[in-house]
C-alpha cells in the first residue's frame, strides 16, 4: 500500500509540473514569435531621417562689388544643395539670400566698402536642414583695377603715380599719391613715400590668391623690385590696404592689376596719419 501511494503521490507531482511548465514557456514563445514578426514587418518601421551635417571649410574672397564663396561639398548621398545666408555682423540675424546645387557661390549684391558675414546650410532630397557651417566668414569688397599703366617717374612723372581713393593716376609727387613706378639701372621697382609701406608677397597664379595684407614684413627702404607675376601689399598712409600684380614690365611702364581696401585698416594695428598728407623732401625716398 505504501508504495502504490508513493507513485500516485509521484504521479500527480509529475502532471502538475507538466501543466505549470506549459503555462510559463508557451505565452513566452507566443510572445517571442509576436516580438520577431514585428521587427520584421518593414511597413511598421520607416527608414530614419537623417538631418545633414554642417557644411565645412566655408571661405569668402572679396571682388569688386562681389563675394565669392566656396566650402567642402557634404559627403552624404540625399544633400541635394546648399542655401546661402548673410547678415550684417557675426552675431546679427543671417537672412537667405540664395541656394546652390554646387559647393561655390558668387554673392552679386555685396556693395564695396561694406562687410558681409556668411554662413552656409546644406539640405537633402526630403527638406531637412543643417545647421548653419562650422565656419561664419566674413568679407568686404573692394573697387579692382585692371591692365592699370604707371610710366617711369623720370620720363613721365605726371603719370607714374596712382591715388588709390581716386581711383585716378597722379604725378609722383601728387599730394595723394600711393605709389609710383620706376626703373633704374635694369632693375623695375615700386616705390611709396616715407609714411606708407610696401611688401612682396612673391609669385601667385592670380590676382586673387592673396586674401589678406599682412601687418608687418613689410620693405625697409620703402621699395620693391618688381617681378612679373608677383603680387604686392600696400598699407596707404591714411590707413587703407591694397594689392597690386604685375603683368607687364618696359623700362617706361608697366601694366599691373590693382585692387584697393575702402574700410580703414583694424583698429588694433590702426595708424595715426594727420588729416591731411603734405608731400615735402622728408617723405621721399629717392635713393637709387
Amino acid at each position: 500500500m505504501k508504495e502504490m501511494k508513493e507513485i500516485e503521490i509521484d504521479k500527480i507531482w509529475r502532471i502538475k509540473m507538466k501543466n505549470l511548465f506549459k503555462k510559463s514557456i508557451f505565452p513566452l514563445v507566443i510572445t517571442s514569435i509576436i516580438f520577431l514578426s514585428a521587427c520584421n514587418d518593414n511597413s511598421n518601421n520607416p527608414e530614419i531621417d537623417i538631418i545633414p551635417v554642417p557644411p565645412q571649410g566655408l571661405r569668402a574672397i572679396a571682388m569688386n562689388n562681389k563675394v565669392y564663396l566656396y566650402w567642402f561639398h557634404n559627403y552624404e548621398d540625399d544633400v541635394v544643395g546648399y542655401n546661402i545666408y548673410v547678415s550684417n555682423s557675426y552675431n546679427g540675424r543671417y537672412q537667405k539670400i540664395g541656394y546652390t546645387t554646387k559647393n561655390e557661390f558668387y554673392d552679386e549684391g555685396a556693395v564695396n566698402g561694406t562687410t558681409y558675414y556668411y554662413a552656409v546650410t546644406a539640405y537633402d532630397r526630403t527638406g531637412n536642414e543643417s545647421d548653419f557651417s562650422v565656419e561664419n566668414v566674413s568679407a568686404t569688397p573692394r573697387p579692382e583695377i585692371f591692365n592699370l599703366t604707371l610710366y617711369d617717374y623720370r620720363t613721365n612723372p605726371n603719370r607714374a603715380g596712382y591715388d588709390l581713393s581716386a581711383n585716378q593716376i597722379v604725378p609722383y609727387d601728387n599730394q595723394y599719391a600711393d605709389f609710383y613706378f620706376e626703373y633704374y639701372n635694369g632693375l623695375y621697382y615700386m616705390n611709396v613715400f616715407k609714411d606708407s609701406d610696401i611688401q612682396d608677397m612673391g609669385y601667385t597664379s592670380n590676382f586673387d590668391e592673396i586674401i589678406y595684407s599682412p601687418t608687418k614684413g613689410w620693405s625697409p627702404t620703402k621699395d620693391v623690385i618688381l617681378i612679373v607675376g608677383h603680387t604686392y601689399t600696400i598699407w596707404t598712409w591714411d590707413d587703407h590696404y591694397a594689392k597690386i600684380r604685375i603683368k607687364e614690365l618696359y623700362p617706361d611702364r608697366v601694366v599691373l592689376d590693382c585692387s584697393y581696401q575702402l574700410q580703414k585698416g583694424n583698429p588694433q594695428v590702426k595708424r595715426s596719419p594727420n588729416k591731411e598728407r603734405k608731400i615735402s623732401s622728408s617723405i621721399y625716398n629717392i635713393t637709387k
